[in-house]
């Protein structure tokens, strides 16, 4: 990688995630470390599994396999936001986008990932929502 893509990378401000097609992750920026709180080297022995919720293993790993084996990904553009969890063992929430990643001679070599911690704009919207309901009970309480 040359220097200017390696700094672009290490400085996002969201999470940049590397993982080979054995699932080892092999990039891990700096985001990635405060948002996960996981360092890389941390990562490269403990695995997305680390990451991913126990309820959510099976239909990763099943997703990951079929988007290696297809050269795509069925989220292509799209992001989307699911639960993750900390290495303090906290549930936060993400915005995670996905591509394969190829090589120059088109061959599948890994999949990686951008995520953004949204976790304080999901819980201000949940609360929003539950205060919604509970105007709506009054009004028809009314």
């Amino acid at each position: 990688m040359d220097e200017q893509a390696r700094l672009l990378l290490d400085q996002s401000p969201d999470a940049v995630i590397f993982a080979g097609t054995d699932g080892s992750v092999t990039y891990w920026n700096g985001a990635a470390e405060r948002i996960f709180g996981y360092t890389a080297g941390e990562m490269a022995s403990k695995g997305l599994d680390a990451i991913i919720p126990e309820q959510f293993r099976e239909a990763h790993w099943k997703g990951y396999d079929r988007a290696l084996a297809d050269g795509d990904t069925k989220y292509r553009g799209q992001a989307l936001a699911t639960r993750a969890l900390r290495a303090d063992g906290e549930t936060i929430y993400v915005e995670l986008s996905f591509a394969i990643v190829k090589d120059e001679a088109g061959a599948v070599i890994g999949a990686m990932a951008c995520a953004r911690d949204i976790t304080e704009r999901f819980n201000r919207d949940r609360e929003t929502r539950r205060r919604l309901r509970e105007l709506e009970a009054k009004e028809g309480a009314s």
